[in-house]
């Protein structure tokens, strides 16, 4: 089951540069969301916001969505219109194919003097009778209704015939929720089987304590081909079970959703363990190679750039980690001929073309790039490699002229060992 969380909502933000506290617009559509949460203290500034196709049970946490223009929650739980006032902008919402069965519910959307249009096809409501004039009567600012426009006609007949209207509509509210008790009560009574069964099953299992992959006593294992009719006289009973429960007569509720997602879920994991799946774990990158050889990694895949400040005798590295990253994720480890930084677990290896001080080196943040500086004072020599180079004979601005020739290639190979 899935959750709103701040890497989720910043992954599906990719069009504002994964800028959250200033988003517009956001789909979080398809991802099995069991709660509505967070969004209202994360992203105020949101205009549009899809939810559709999830199984968001209760319309909470957007009251503070005061830009709010759109709602889309078709194809959730919801039982009952709430929660939503403050949304002040609201002029759009899509609450199509969900479970609302307390019609009289839509009077909290009186608040909402913006709203011009409404969907509520699919649900149970949508079947009384007098629903679309009970809607049209009590929300007068609507302008469209499941897609239909309102005419002043028809406006007019719904508040003359209100009164009667109202009293069918309560009668139908009491014997729909009267029917949604007992449904919720079956459905308690069949997920108290289904646990009492797996309980069993595991039990049976664990007094056997053999592998599906054994018979008569441990010390006997099946050959290859006795494992594999096992393994398919399970698959067999597993596709069976699968066919049942699918030609299985199903209630339209909340509830009947949760439990195929649920057996979806369980088929899966199933499957995976009976083929044996195992995910393959990644072997560690080489950052040291047997001989001491330090290598150029660059895991997290950032830009960067190698200077030398000769004025201030110092090398400095500038990487550009994500600039909203917290700094916590970011590790730095300066050596005295490479440095070392983990962005959030991946390593950036970079070979220093001179010896530095690494315990005069210092790192932070940039506050208008948000990029990773470090400064590394170098030390007295100057080096290749591991070795350091020996006196020379040439003139001091020869000299200099030829260090920095020299720290410029190792720059340029490093920047081609990345690439």
């Amino acid at each position: 089951m899935g959750r709103i969380t701040e890497d989720l909502i910043r992954r599906n933000s990719e069009h504002n540069d994964c800028v959250i506290f200033s988003l517009e617009e956001l789909s979080l559509h398809q991802q099995e969301i069991e709660r509505l949460e967070h969004i209202d203290k994360w992203c105020r500034d949101l205009k549009i916001l899809y939810l559709q196709n999830n199984l968001i049970g209760k319309i909470e946490n957007v009251s503070k969505l005061k830009k709010l223009e759109y709602l889309n929650l078709a194809l959730n739980n919801i039982e009952k219109i709430e929660n939503l006032e403050g949304c002040e902008g609201l002029t759009k919402l899509d609450l199509t194919v969900n479970f609302i069965g307390e019609l009289s519910s839509v009077k909290t959307l009186q608040h909402n003097i913006h709203l011009k249009e409404l969907f509520l096809m699919g649900n149970p409501c949508a079947d009384f009778d007098g629903y679309r004039q009970f809607v049209v009567a009590t929300l007068q600012q609507l302008k469209w209704l499941d897609g239909k426009e309102i005419e002043r006609s028809e406006r007019i007949q719904a508040w003359q015939n209100f009164p009667v209207i109202e009293q069918q509509v309560r009668e139908q509210e009491a014997a729909y929720c009267l029917k949604r008790a007992q449904d919720k009560e079956e459905a308690q009574r069949k997920l108290r089987e289904e646990e009492e069964n797996e309980a069993k099953e595991r039990s049976r299992s664990g007094s056997e304590g053999q592998s599906p992959f054994s018979v008569g006593n441990d010390d006997h294992v099946l050959a290859p081909e006795g494992q594999e009719g096992v393994y398919n006289q399970k698959k067999f009973k597993d596709n069976v079970d699968d066919l049942e429960f699918w030609n299985k007569p199903s209630l339209f509720t909340p509830e009947s959703r949760l439990e195929t997602l649920r057996h979806m879920e369980k088929q899966r994991k199933d499957q995976e363990k009976l083929s044996g799946k195992k995910k393959k774990v990644k072997p560690p990158r080489i950052l040291i190679t047997e001989d001491g050889k330090a290598l150029n990694v660059n895991e997290p895949k950032l830009d960067f750039s190698l200077k030398e400040d000769e004025k201030h005798n110092q090398i400095i590295l500038d990487l550009a980690v994500y600039r909203y990253m917290d700094t916590s994720l970011i590790d730095v480890d300066v050596q005295p001929t490479y440095v070392r930084v983990m962005v959030k677990g991946k390593p950036f290896q970079l070979v220093l073309p001179a010896e530095v001080k690494p315990d005069s080196s210092s790192a932070k943040r940039s506050q208008t790039t948000g990029h990773l500086v470090i400064c590394m004072p170098k030390v007295d020599g100057i080096i290749t490699g591991w070795r350091q180079t020996s006196e020379s004979r040439t003139s001091p601005s020869d000299s200099s002229r030829e260090r920095t020739n020299q720290s410029d290639e190792n720059i340029h190979l490093a920047h081609q060992a990345f690439y």
